[in-house]
């Protein structure tokens, strides 16, 4: 009879299950972390006793908890704390703004990092800032921008921090751009390799241990705030196993982890691929861990050699001719341990090249059940992906398009871009396939602009990509971010939907998902997020149930402290005035116009339009705060 008694029971909702046997119910029974059963009110508190606490959900919609099938978690949380975020901020005037106030609090010798997770086109301004408007804000605080993966800006406080000069040589795969002097002028190209990127951003002070477990907190609940409850992390450059890990170990260790987190193995060091997975399938069990934290297999980085990085304002690269041998040495140690894997390819020419090393190691070893897969395949072309299938391997697709679509156009054309990737072929031709973000540095965590994105079509700076056989409806896009994901992380059947016996992961979306217009749907939130039965975040009419409480950001000079996360929602009337209210941003754009005046306090469609100086940071009514011109 205790194996039938719920810990906690939710009621009066309008749950939608994705349990095709039973797609709708009011209320769940919650034991030991999982669903125990999906029914009516009456059904469900019937099976409650004293002890059963009882939750009324107050009539409001209830969708299974998102999860993310490719993102940077470990390493982003380790740095969350320290890096200002404009993902989501609709003006660029608003976002110098937030640089120049976060430059006046931070100590030396600290950057201030601004790192992905935003493009240039999201911007009313449809521009970044210049290096001279980031040197009038910051002359003595290093400042490092990161846009996608194609450039970093640095003012001259940061190369002087980092040590480039004139004599510093041209790092291969990129470029440190020059004056007529030689000296660097602070902008750095990947050409198309984003190693300088990210080398350049290693050098800047790190937080100690303590802070990074905070940050990581910060960065969970900001990912609860928004509806994630679970993540596959690809691992990443700079990220190295098991000193990074360190981190998410400990909270795992302390019952602290409030997104359930499976975790890839990324190699290096070019060159000395086949010796770390050697390595690693011998010291590291495929699924070690919890349901919380644990291991999902190799990648995304299998060899350097396949990496065809996705800038998109670069002409595409060839793959080396070692490209097939340097992969079959790895495939083969992978496949030879069951161990799971996933490829980063953009471009179908990899990815053929890629198949036709996996079809050699199929001829020896099945690699049917092994849940290998691709990761982005933005180009990928119908014969491939029913080579995909052929083999039982699936496809992971992310939002990367909705913050590079314009720049894919301006070098592909617009017929081009019209799959990129071909997501509705896809699932008719029966291939696993699955959504994510790739956050944070290509583009933002925020899951409600992936799902929009699917469903509108559209970029972020309001581009229309796809014509309307590749675009999904609702259910089909949140079945991509909840139970196709299952099968990416061996987990079908366990979590994904809201039915007896799967994780008890489930959230309460700010609006009704199904129902608000198709333009407000990158708006959403999450009010309630529960996670194996426990309220990680709660807000709204939801606070009280909230627990997980957060010590605050450390360092007391975090941007996140605040500016919390996307869309600078921690500031909603100041820096996140015209990110946060969709209709009155809509409006806004209508007329060409996306900033408040603070001054005349009103909002100016002329401003942006005219040829007066009114973005100017440093002219008369810029240095009042004043962003629209008077007339």
């Amino acid at each position: 009879m205790a194996d039938s008694i719920p810990d906690i029971v939710f009621h009066n909702g309008r749950i939608t299950t994705l349990d095709r046997g039973n797609p709708a119910a009011t209320a769940v029974a919650i034991k030991d972390g999982k669903f125990l059963a999906v029914g009516s009110d009456s059904d469900m508190l019937a099976l409650a006793t004293p002890a059963t606490r009882a939750i009324d959900l107050l009539g409001r919609q209830v969708l299974p908890g998102l999860y993310d099938n490719h993102t940077h978690v470990v390493r982003g949380g380790l740095n969350y704390n320290l890096e200002l975020r404009w993902d989501g901020v609709r003006s660029l005037a608003d976002a110098l703004d937030m640089l120049r106030r976060q430059v006046a609090i931070t100590p030396a010798p600290q950057w201030v990092r601004v790192v992905g997770g935003f493009t240039e086109h999201q911007f009313a301004e449809k521009r970044l800032p210049t290096i001279d408007e980031i040197n009038a804000i910051a002359p003595d605080t290093p400042v490092f921008l990161l846009h996608l993966y194609d450039r970093a800006l640095l003012n001259g406080a940061a190369l002087r921090a980092v040590g480039y000069t004139k004599d510093t040589p041209q790092p291969p795969g990129g470029e440190i751009t020059r004056d007529a002097n030689g000296n660097p002028t602070g902008l750095l190209l990947a050409k198309p390799n984003a190693m300088i990127l990210y080398s350049t951003l290693a050098k800047g002070p790190k937080l100690p241990f303590d802070y990074q477990v905070n940050s990581t907190r910060h960065f969970m609940r900001e990912l609860n705030r928004l509806g994630v409850t679970g993540l596959i992390d690809a691992g990443g450059g700079f990220q190295n196993y098991p000193e990074d890990y360190a981190v998410i170990q400990k909270l795992a260790d302390e019952g602290q982890m409030t997104v359930r987190l499976a975790y890839n193995l990324f190699t290096q060091k070019p060159k000395e691929e086949k010796e770390d997975f050697l390595n690693w399938t011998s010291s590291v069990k495929y699924k070690q861990g919890t349901d919380y934290f644990r291991h999902n297999g190799a990648g995304e980085m299998l060899v350097f050699s396949a990496a065809d990085f996705e800038d998109f304002r670069q002409p595409r690269p060839d793959m080396p001719p070692e490209m097939e041998g340097e992969l079959e040495e790895v495939v083969r140690i992978l496949a030879q341990n069951n161990w799971p894997w996933r490829l980063h390819a953009t471009y179908d020419e990899t990815i053929s090249r890629a198949l036709d090393v996996f079809e050699k190691v199929n001829q020896d070893i099945p690699l049917r059940g092994i849940n290998w897969f691709f990761d982005h395949a933005e180009t990928i072309s119908d014969k491939s992906i029913d080579r995909v299938a052929e083999l039982g391997g699936g496809i992971a697709v992310q939002h990367r398009m909705a913050y590079q679509g314009e720049y894919f156009v301006e070098r592909y054309g617009a017929k081009a871009a019209e799959a990129t990737p071909p997501i509705a072929k896809i699932l008719d031709r029966g291939v696993k396939v699955s959504a994510g973000t790739d956050a944070t540095r290509v583009a933002s965590y925020n899951p409600w602009v992936s799902l929009s994105w699917m469903i509108t079509g559209k970029t972020v700076g309001g581009m229309r990509l796809y014509p309307q056989h590749n675009l999904l409806d609702r259910e089909t896009a949140l079945r991509m971010w909840t139970e196709n994901v299952a099968w990416f992380s061996n987990e079908e059947n366990k979590r994904g939907r809201i039915q007896a016996g799967q994780f008890a992961d489930f959230i309460v979306p700010s609006k009704d998902y199904f129902g608000v217009p198709e333009d407000e749907i990158s708006f959403l939130t999450s009010h309630l997020t529960v996670v194996g039965g426990r309220i990680v975040y709660g807000e709204e009419q939801f606070l009280s149930l909230d627990d997980n409480p957060v010590p605050p950001a450390m360092p007391d000079w975090s941007p996140t402290r605040l500016f919390k996360g996307y869309g600078a929602w921690g500031e909603p009337e100041g820096a996140g005035k015209n990110s946060l209210q969709p209709l009155r941003y809509k409006a806004i754009a209508s007329c060409g116009c996306a900033s408040a005046c603070g001054l005349h306090g009103h909002d100016h469609a002329r401003a942006w339009a005219s040829k007066v100086p009114a973005s100017d940071l440093n002219g008369f009514f810029g240095a009042l705060g004043c962003s629209c011109w008077a007339v």
